[in-house]
């Protein structure tokens, strides 16, 4: 107590100047109209700005969860994408439904081997099986290939052993995708016939005889193309959408008719 008023004795003229100019400056504010808008003004401004300031340190802190909402709408509209059977027409809780979608995030890349792979951070526990593709929000990643209680490994489309269905957009020319090794952006398109009139630049997308990938996932455009006069076919090159080096996000399709195709097929098979 003592030291409060000591304080107030040594600094009474400048605490009496201060207490001057405040009852001076509300007697101003309040009798004139034009500095009671600029006061009024000049507040809200300062209440604006610490608002503003408040808001983003809270939307930065707030980002790992907004991420996880986009997340979750993305794997809903994909979801209602892959199972669009008119335009008007879709049915997410009956038998109709052929692919779920999850999503993930990668916690390890490789695209620098010739058998490349990535790993993500779910699992069996999350509904994770054995070859369900992998897509991201540009185009097709790879193909789940092994899986423990929380994490998977992805086979990566740039892998050697890697063999996707792919066909020319707007087309029902189809052949396989595959690796060269020479370039982790670039995968080549085998068996598309000399036939096919091609453009540098056309959109490649997954096919329709593939019981992984729905049809027409996104892949890459044509850069550079010749023919293998002695196959008749074409060796194409095909840049991605995705940037292998850059990955983060991820969505894993499940095709839940896939287990019935592949009986039948085997039956067929084992028939002839």
């Amino acid at each position: 107590m003592r030291q409060i008023i000591n304080f107030i004795i040594r600094y009474k003229t400048s605490l009496l100047y201060f207490l001057l100019l405040f009852i001076a400056l509300s007697f101003t504010v309040q009798s004139h109209s034009y500095h009671r808008s600029k006061f009024l003004n000049s507040s809200s401004w300062i209440t604006g700005n610490i608002y503003e300031a408040s808001s983003s340190v809270s939307s930065y802190f707030n980002l790992d969860e907004e991420n996880e909402k986009l997340l979750e709408e993305n794997m809903r509209l994909r979801k209602l994408l892959f199972n669009l059977k008119q335009p008007d027409s879709v049915a997410l809780d009956t038998a109709g439904i052929t692919y779920t979608v999850l999503s993930a995030k990668i916690i390890k890349n490789s695209y620098a081997n010739p058998r490349n792979y990535i790993t993500i951070d779910k699992g069996e526990k999350q509904g994770v099986e054995q070859d369900m593709g992998v897509i991201t929000g540009e185009g097709i990643l790879g193909i789940v290939e092994n899986t423990s209680s929380n994490f998977a490994s992805v086979q990566s489309i740039l892998n050697t052993r890697s063999s996707i269905n792919a066909k020319i957009k707007n087309t029902d020319y189809f052949g396989s995708l595959v690796w060269n090794t020479s370039n982790y952006n670039v995968v080549q398109l085998e068996e598309i016939p000399r036939l096919v009139p091609l453009f540098v630049g056309d959109t490649i997308v997954t096919g329709g005889n593939s019981s992984i990938f729905p049809e027409n996932i996104p892949i890459g455009t044509i850069q550079k193309f010749d023919l293998n006069t002695s196959k008749s076919f074409y060796n194409i090159d095909v840049q991605l959408f995705n940037d292998m080096a850059n990955l983060k996000n991820v969505y894993l399709i499940n095709n839940i008719n896939r287990p019935e195709i592949l009986e039948l097929q085997l039956e067929t098979d084992n028939d002839q």
